[in-house]
């Protein structure tokens, strides 16, 4: 049974017991990601993320990452565009000293400032890696484009401009100021004791309340970006005005994602790569925002299918938001969604991790017989109905990376 506690000073602990394991994962999830950065300090949200572990109050970076070792456990974090979560995972025996190491990375890190200089350079590779890989900046210069001068078009990462003007005393002083209780969850999941309760809630407890400023809007605006890169394959991704973080279409969504282009039956993946030989990679996808979204389509391919891929491409889906999918597909999208629903709650950190994101997001949590019974309540009409909603070719946005046509030929092939 999922039970949550709102403490005074607006932070939330949510949490389920799982008799039958023996470990447990916590997460400290922070609402707060790059979109919410101002634009000289883009990317601080991230290298906060890395200086945490550089050391504490109490503890050497070396010293963390022994302690880390010592219990057999898991240390982690991760920075989106709006939020940031440090989480852990450990054995139930080890969970008092996995809670007083993730504690102690969130509330009392050092950010020393040759500790900083030493990893802005670790950040900056890191920049540069994902630059080098095609299918992540297809994906970096679509939402660039669709919200360009807007929070959401900046990237998680910042650029070595922003970082370079940053000092590891303004990132603490942005953490402080940022790392509001009414952004914060915690969310345990696993077989922990009454005691890792009360010490969760007396940390959190600590924190000074404070208002949650309002949430700059962003807004999808159709564009067309092409970039050269000397590789092989050409990566296009389709971007269409998607869901925003609603959870009444949630699972609608899902259901029509999985048909339309999320798996090896999937019509896309069926009809572009296996009957025509078109593409090696094809895949539908949606990147929901609190007030925002894209929807879209992702191939990788050589670029003498590519004029064919993408008309094939349109006619799928043009097809799908006409036609629908079929009783056999919804009943598979269905059935494997449940799976993973209920193959998810075998797993702690996946347990916790999704506790911690519907209170983020929704203020709630369902307990699993209902998400089973909204995937099972998801209709061909439901689905009919969301894809004509959202793929509209009016409002088609397209990226590309490689060796692009003129822009002219991609606009006349998708109209």
């Amino acid at each position: 049974m999922i039970e949550m506690k709102t403490l005074p000073n607006g932070a939330r602990l949510v949490y389920e017991r799982m008799e039958h394991v023996r470990s447990a994962a916590v997460g400290f999830w922070v609402g707060h990601g790059s979109r919410h950065e101002p634009a000289g300090m883009g990317g601080v949200s991230h290298a906060i993320e890395h200086m945490v572990f550089k050391g504490t109050r109490s503890r050497t970076a070396s010293e963390l990452a022994a302690e880390i070792d010592a219990i057999g456990g898991q240390v982690n974090a991760y920075t989106t565009k709006e939020n940031t979560c440090f989480y852990a995972h450990a054995l139930d025996s080890h969970l008092p000293a996995a809670i007083g190491l993730l504690s102690d990375i969130f509330f009392n890190p050092r950010f020393d400032e040759g500790d900083w200089e030493t990893e802005r350079g670790v950040i900056v590779e890191e920049i540069a890696m994902y630059e080098d890989q095609p299918e992540d900046l297809v994906y970096q210069n679509l939402f660039a484009s669709v919200y360009e001068n807007q929070p959401l078009g900046g990237t998680v990462l910042g650029t070595p401009e922003t970082l370079a003007s940053m000092t590891a005393g303004a990132m603490l002083a942005y953490k402080d100021e940022n790392y509001r209780p009414c952004d914060v969850i915690v969310s345990l999941a696993g077989h922990f004791s009454d005691g890792d309760l009360s010490r969760l809630e007396e940390l959190l407890s600590a924190m000074p309340p404070s208002e949650r400023p309002e949430l700059v809007p962003c807004r999808y605006t159709p564009a067309f970006r092409l970039c050269e890169k000397a590789i092989e394959q050409n990566h296009l991704c389709l971007g269409f005005p998607g869901l925003k973080r609603d959870r009444e279409f949630h699972y609608t969504d899902n259901v029509l994602t999985s048909i339309l282009g999320a798996g090896m039956s999937s019509r896309l993946f069926q009809t572009v790569r296996e009957e025509n030989g078109l593409c090696y990679s094809v895949y539908s996808y949606g990147a929901k925002h609190r007030d925002t979204g894209v929807a879209g389509v992702y191939l990788a391919l050589g670029r003498e299918t590519e004029k064919q891929a993408l008309e094939l491409t349109r006619e799928v889906v043009e097809t799908f938001v006409k036609e629908g999918p079929t009783e056999t597909e919804l009943t598979r999208a269905r059935e494997q969604l449940k799976a993973n629903t209920l193959m998810a709650i075998e797993s702690t950190v996946r347990r916790s991790s999704s506790l911690g994101d519907a209170v983020l997001f929704w203020g709630c949590t369902l307990e699993p017989d209902e998400i089973i019974a909204r995937i099972d309540a998801v209709t061909r009409e439901k689905v009919l109905e969301l894809a004509a909603r959202v793929f509209d070719f009016s409002q088609v946005s397209l990226s590309v990376v490689g060796k692009p046509e003129d822009e002219a030929v991609y606009r006349s092939l998708l109209g």
